[in-house]
């Protein structure tokens, strides 16, 4: 349990206070999807989105650094736990262009797949397993996040728990 990051009555949404919550809480979602599964994180610019990416890296046993690959569109990271692909589609011109890079071969059944920006992908992307909103509230972040597949159902369900 992370104490300080206080889980919604409708266990669909927490507030992170600043950038350990948002580490400590993309450690519990990384623990929730269990290695595997399509996340989109949406929110504006510096909302924390490639924050909680590191905290998901971390908790899968990444110790490098974690940049947002906004102009190489992908980072891929290969650890025992399985591969991460962290994509920032924020500079994409037009959704074909994942068609050209291999968008397909990226979404291996048994890899995490992190998707910054995804409504730039529309139309080429899958859909997701979860969903992530990140927005403003006072000088913290409101973090919802809705599963959108028998899977995402139950990552939304065991992130839920871990912040019970």
């Amino acid at each position: 349990m992370v104490s300080h990051i206080k889980l919604s009555a409708n266990k669909q949404s927490a507030v992170l206070q600043n950038e350990d919550d948002t580490i400590a809480f993309g450690g519990l979602l990384a623990n929730a999807c269990r290695g595997a599964g399509v996340i989109f994180l949406n929110g504006n610019l510096g909302m924390g989105k490639t924050t909680m990416c590191r905290g998901v890296l971390n908790a899968m046993g990444h110790q490098g650094r974690v940049k947002s690959p906004t102009y190489t569109l992908v980072e891929p990271y290969e650890l025992v736990t399985g591969m991460v692909y962290h994509f920032d589609l924020y500079r994409l011109g037009d959704p074909e262009e994942l068609e050209f890079m291999g968008i397909r071969d990226y979404l291996e059944e048994q890899a995490l797949v992190i998707i910054e920006w995804p409504e730039k992908g529309f139309g080429v992307l899958p859909d997701s397993d979860i969903d992530v909103f990140f927005e403003l509230q006072g000088t913290g972040r409101l973090v919802r996040w809705k599963g959108n597949t028998e899977r995402g159902h139950e990552i939304a369900s065991r992130l839920a728990e871990s912040l019970s």
